[in-house]
């Protein structure tokens, strides 16, 4: 079986990105690949944290830790799924994958030491150019202290439907919607922004990320982010090196 399992992945590994006019676009789309021969071969995940390979109800998905970030972790798809303008993200594959990344939440808190919980852990998915690979890819991480005083101090402003954020977050300026931690299960962000704001509602150039309420929040859940722009990167609220669970300050 291990031969078998090292032979199978040696010939994954071999074979030419099909059609790539950038092979460095599907760094992640391979490496998942070999997750999933692994897991099915072996019923092992490595290089991935997690593989679940799903069933004729659900799709399956995977989680990865970005090399040299030990907090930044990605969910992805096991199917091919190019990114968040996908259409079938909006039907029920879109809030599977949410619930997926929500569910890595603690292999950051987990790298942390339990010095972030999980609840504090954000999400976000870049645009079409302002994303690297070629393969939607949710990003989980700390998020940027400024932005966390930022959303303690507007999120009682934020309800159901879209309304610009107060202030810029990350330099960008934002369209938020709540959440209710009640709903959170069966939400589709994907599906969601078709309804954002603005003239141009081209998922192409759009880009979300998701925060949870502060403590305290009458109404507990998530803020969902959005924006526009044709390099838009809700990453940027993001904060790999996660200054807030070390107590350092940072942006």
């Amino acid at each position: 079986m291990r031969r078998a399992l090292i032979a199978a992945l040696v010939v994954t590994l071999a074979m030419p990105a099909a059609a790539a006019p950038d092979p460095s676009r599907d760094v992640l789309w391979a490496a998942l690949k070999t997750c999933v021969l692994a897991k099915r071969i072996a019923d092992r995940t490595f290089p991935c944290l997690s593989v679940d390979l799903g069933d004729k109800d659900r799709p399956g998905s995977a989680v990865l830790r970005a090399p040299g970030e030990p907090t930044h972790i990605v969910v992805m798809p096991t199917d091919t799924v190019a990114g968040l303008e996908a259409p079938v993200l909006r039907g029920p594959r879109g809030a599977a994958y949410w619930r997926a990344a929500l569910a890595a939440r603690p292999f950051v808190s987990d790298a942390l030491k339990g010095k972030l919980p999980p609840e504090a852990v954000g999400l976000a998915v870049n645009s079409a150019r302002g994303r690297s690979q070629d393969q939607l890819h949710i990003h989980l991480d700390c998020i940027k202290p400024s932005v966390l005083a930022a959303v303690k101090a507007h999120a009682r402003q934020i309800r159901g439907t879209w309304t610009r954020f107060p202030v810029p977050l990350a330099g960008d300026r934002f369209h938020a919607m709540r959440v209710p931690e009640a709903e959170a299960e069966r939400f589709n962000p994907f599906a969601a922004l078709r309804t954002l704001p603005g003239p141009r509602p081209d998922l192409h150039r759009t880009s979300f990320a998701a925060v949870a309420t502060p403590p305290g929040d009458p109404e507990p859940g998530f803020l969902l982010l959005a924006y526009r722009a044709p390099s838009a990167s809700a990453e940027d609220v993001m904060d790999h090196s996660c200054a807030v669970a070390s107590g350092r300050g940072g942006a």
